[in-house]
């Protein structure tokens, strides 16, 4: 409830910003809180249909990066201070995702820079950062 809160409150702030329309917040919302939803359960897979088509034509993620998500389960999933408007169509956030490798029952900490750009004649979010990198120790 208090992630939700804060992330309301940052949008709250765009709109009296000037920073975003109500439609352009509303997709945000959707977007993060979706997306969030997809990384909790561990859909790397649904997950990487949020990245930005060129990004994703750019940068496909191999088959051992793909292999690399299924060794993990989701333990967590905190926003912080939630998303930050860095110009009129793009917000960063700073998400720290919990892992538990599945093999070990290790868990560790990886900390996501996420930077999402909106495209206003989709009217989509799209994530221009990529998938988190889970490969670092």
């Amino acid at each position: 409830m208090r992630r939700i809160l804060i992330l309301l409150a940052a949008l709250a702030a765009l709109v009296i910003g000037g920073c975003a329309s109500d439609q352009r917040n509303y997709s945000l919302t959707n977007t993060l809180n979706a997306y969030a939803s997809t990384v909790r359960w561990g859909d790397f897979a649904t997950a990487f249909q949020y990245v930005d088509p060129k990004v994703r034509e750019e940068h496909p993620p191999s088959s051992l990066e793909m292999a690399r998500y299924d060794m993990y389960k989701v333990s967590g999933y905190d926003e912080g201070k939630g998303a930050v408007a860095n110009g009129e169509n793009e917000v960063t956030q700073i998400v720290q995702i919990n892992l538990v490798n599945i093999h070990t029952q290790a868990e560790r900490t990886v900390v996501d820079h996420q930077k999402w750009r909106y495209d206003p004649e989709t009217k989509h979010w799209w994530l221009v950062s990529g998938l988190p990198d889970i490969s670092r120790q």
